[in-house]
């Protein structure tokens, strides 16, 4: 037997897989979590990967060939000539660059951000934190000398190769995947300068081999890695007419093309896949943090949150949650917050507001899915994974909300699987053809419940989007390190 490693270094934790190379089975795994918050510093990340690797056993095997990291999209991580971080790399899900990813927006039009980039700005895309970082710390922003995300720094350590992949690249506001450049014009336009970039590795290429230090011995190939959702994709196999939904710290739903999405609205990403294709994205900053900020308001844990949300109305009793918590990237309202209309001494009881909570994020996605569908992508079968999809009370509303069955694969680290795929394919030459296994399908039921929600959802955003143009000078709190 040869083996490979997937690392998965996500918002919350570092995941490790051993996986047999040649049928793709999980052998070993293990994790170990990340700091809380929006900005942290990388070195945590390094120590949590030692420490799901040692708990793994990987030091300890002497078949693995390949490794390569999957990692949390868009973060900043820029570092000194010493290779130091100037400031804590700020993640995908803080907002405090909405000015400058605003002030992008309006200088140049969404039309013009999708022609160069296919993706219009946001605050969590890498080119407007790295303006953030000129405008409010310019000690630190004049100390950069190379800018990299957070896969990228880990695959670093790994192999002491500065090297990244087409699919991370394409969610930093500076790289067009569609011709495979980056755009350094607009790191001199919002930064002031083109620091050091890595170098983009195409799907299959290998970056390097893995150091001695890590106990694997010599000659291990270390991938090119990939972002999160890209590294998803391969993990699953996803293939055309399949759409992923995935829901954990953040939403996502994604589709595989041949061809990059022109989305005239800005909304859709046009992010590349990790195999030489796309992957139409759109992301919700707020998805499973919904349901576990509503089960600590209610006192309970996950399984009585659970027994809460499949016991209330099924419309939940006419209240209606919107799950801006944190601000939210789709829609684009990064100064919103989350607002809870309906309530009566009758509707406000704990069985409802925890139904509205979970029926939220399924809304939340369900929008996602409609602008991908608008897009004509094909949306013949979804896939429902991560840590969301062991969520019962998720399960039971997604399928009404969407109006259409929702296929849950059997439960798997598939950003970690997909790190590992990759592996095996740099490690062989030739890409793994692994088995997917479904372990359950769930059908629409006849209650009409979900879509009056819906309605009433629908409604309450329209509102809110109406009143946070009418005052585009409320702000939102700093975020808490």
């Amino acid at each position: 037997m040869t083996t490979v490693v997937g690392i998965d270094s996500s918002t919350q934790s570092c995941k490790v897989v051993v996986v047999d190379a040649r049928t793709g089975r999980t052998l070993a795994h293990a994790s170990a979590p990340h700091p809380d918050g929006t900005s942290v510093d990388p070195a945590a990340w390094l120590a949590a990967l030692r420490t799901a690797w040692r708990e793994a056993g990987v030091p300890d095997r002497g078949d693995v060939v390949g490794v390569a990291v999957a990692g949390q999209q868009h973060g900043m991580v820029a570092v000194d000539r010493h290779g130091e971080p100037v400031h804590d790399a700020l993640l995908w899900n803080d907002v405090r660059s909405a000015p400058q990813a605003a002030r992008m927006l309006a200088e140049h039009g969404t039309e013009w951000w999708m022609e160069r980039v296919d993706m219009a700005p946001v605050p969590s895309m890498t080119l407007s934190k790295l303006a953030w970082l000129r405008e409010n710390d310019p000690g630190a922003a004049s100390r950069v000398e190379r800018v990299m995300l957070p896969h990228d720094w880990l695959t670093l350590q790994l192999c002491g190769e500065f090297v990244t992949d087409r699919s991370d690249a394409s969610g930093t506001g500076y790289y067009d995947a569609a011709h495979d450049r980056y755009r350094p014009e607009l790191l001199e336009e919002y930064f002031g300068a083109v620091p050091q970039l890595p170098r983009v590795l195409a799907a299959g290429e290998a970056a390097g081999t893995l150091g001695e230090e890590w106990g694997c011995g010599s000659g291990v190939v270390v991938g090119p890695g990939a972002g999160d959702n890209a590294a998803a994709a391969l993990g699953l196999g996803l293939g055309e007419g399949e759409v992923t939904i995935s829901v954990g710290t953040s939403g996502t739903v994604f589709a595989c093309s041949a061809e990059p999405p022109r989305d005239p609205s800005g909304v859709t990403a046009g992010f590349a896949d990790a195999t030489g294709r796309f992957l139409p994205l759109l992301c919700t900053i707020n998805a499973a943090r919904v349901m576990t900020s509503t089960a600590e308001l209610l006192g309970v844990g996950l399984d009585e949150f659970t027994r809460l949300a499949t016991s209330g109305a099924a419309d939940a009793g006419g209240l209606t949650l919107l799950p801006y918590f944190d601000g939210e990237r789709t829609p684009n309202l990064p100064e919103a917050t989350g607002r809870l209309d309906g309530m009566t001494r009758a509707s406000l009881t704990r069985e409802n507001l925890a139904r509205a909570a979970v029926l939220s994020v399924a809304n939340s996605l369900a929008d996602c899915l409609s602008v991908l569908r608008g897009l004509d992508v094909a949306v013949e079968r979804v896939l429902l994974i991560g840590g969301g999809a062991k969520s019962e009370a998720l399960c039971s509303v997604l399928p009404d909300t969407l109006g259409m069955a929702v296929d849950v694969p059997d439960t798997g680290e598939y950003v970690a699987l997909g790190a590992a795929r990759q592996a095996a394919w740099v490690a062989t030459g030739s890409f793994p053809e692994w088995e997917r296994s479904v372990g359950r399908r769930l059908h629409p039921s006849p209650d009409a419940g979900a879509q009056r929600f819906r309605q009433r959802y629908g409604d309450a955003r329209a509102n809110l989007e109406t009143e946070l143009a009418a005052d585009p000078t409320e702000q939102r709190p700093e975020p808490m390190d």
